[in-house]
């Protein structure tokens, strides 16, 4: 089969997201993938089809390949794809570590998903909702004696706000990274988190703008969206990660669903260097067309 040309990802991209597939075997009544409409695309790419989409990216050290979901170990081919990426491509995984760690230790290297960043490139969530805390350490004590490096988040949902904090202060003692995601999303008729677009994700009102992008968001059939809310909203994506003809366009897009974004794209948060104040993406007034 023939090699797909390469795909250089601009300088100013903070974040390539692989979305193995967005099923998940936890049910989180929060879970920021269901703050809009479920319009999730079922088809899932064989590991095989990853690989071969994924292995055309030209990154860099700083900006790995993050494996997510949903839940990315429940793809079939979840370790048969972290084993054959390339090793010029870093690679981090989001997961809640519901899967049998025995024998991901077994069949992973653990240097294969270590780089050297300000946070763990295995970054667990723990969600005291519908997940006990001590299995979960257990887990994560093994995998830290095996070498690899993995941390715990919280997210700090106002009703489970003391028991993260709790959690924290007990896995910090056992030597393990635990740190707080803040929530987004409505709770009792409020919103929560920092946004720098006002009224963005309010779901009030539509307009339309121009929207850019400084993140690969790659659906679980290799779709790529312009951002998380048209990912799972299931609208129409810009192109696929293992079409031959596909390459990224670094541009403004019109989009006419603002009011309705999802807060993943417009929160302000900390970049790949865990400096506070970057927005995944960036928006602008429509121009005026003058007749």
């Amino acid at each position: 089969m023939k090699d797909l040309k390469p795909i250089a990802i601009p300088e100013h991209y903070n974040y390539i997201a692989a979305f193995m597939t967005l099923a998940c075997n936890l049910s989180c009544s929060y879970c920021i993938n269901h703050f809009g409409k479920d319009g999730f695309v079922k088809k899932r790419l064989t590991g095989e089809e990853w690989v071969r989409g994924l292995n055309r990216i030209v990154s860099r050290e700083d900006l790995p390949i993050t494996l997510q979901g949903g839940e990315p170990s429940l793809h079939k081919d979840f370790i048969y794809i972290l084993n054959n990426i390339k090793p010029e491509l870093n690679i981090d995984i989001l997961t809640n570590l519901q899967f049998d760690v025995d024998e991901f230790i077994k069949k992973v290297d653990p240097k294969r998903i270590r780089r050297n960043s300000p946070y763990a490139s295995i970054r667990v969530s723990y969600h005291p909702e519908v997940m006990k805390l001590e299995p979960l350490v257990e887990k994560v004590l093994k995998m830290l004696e095996a070498g690899f490096s993995i941390g715990i988040w919280g997210v700090l949902h106002p009703i489970q706000e003391e028991t993260v904090r709790q959690a924290q202060k007990h896995c910090q003692a056992l030597g393990i990274d635990f740190r707080f995601k803040e929530f987004l999303g409505e709770h009792n008729g409020k919103m929560y988190g920092t946004y720098r677009y006002e009224g963005a994700c309010d779901q009030k009102f539509e307009k339309s703008v121009l929207c850019k992008t400084t993140e690969l968001i790659m659906g679980s059939d290799g779709s790529v969206y312009r951002c998380h809310s048209d990912l799972y909203e299931g609208r129409t994506p810009v192109g696929n990660i293992i079409d031959p003809a596909f390459d990224i366009e670094d541009i403004y897009r019109p989009c006419h669903v603002f009011g309705h974004c999802n807060p993943c794209d417009i929160k302000v948060k900390t970049n790949r260097f865990q400096e506070f104040g970057h927005t995944s993406v960036e928006i602008e007034d429509m121009p005026v067309e003058h007749k």
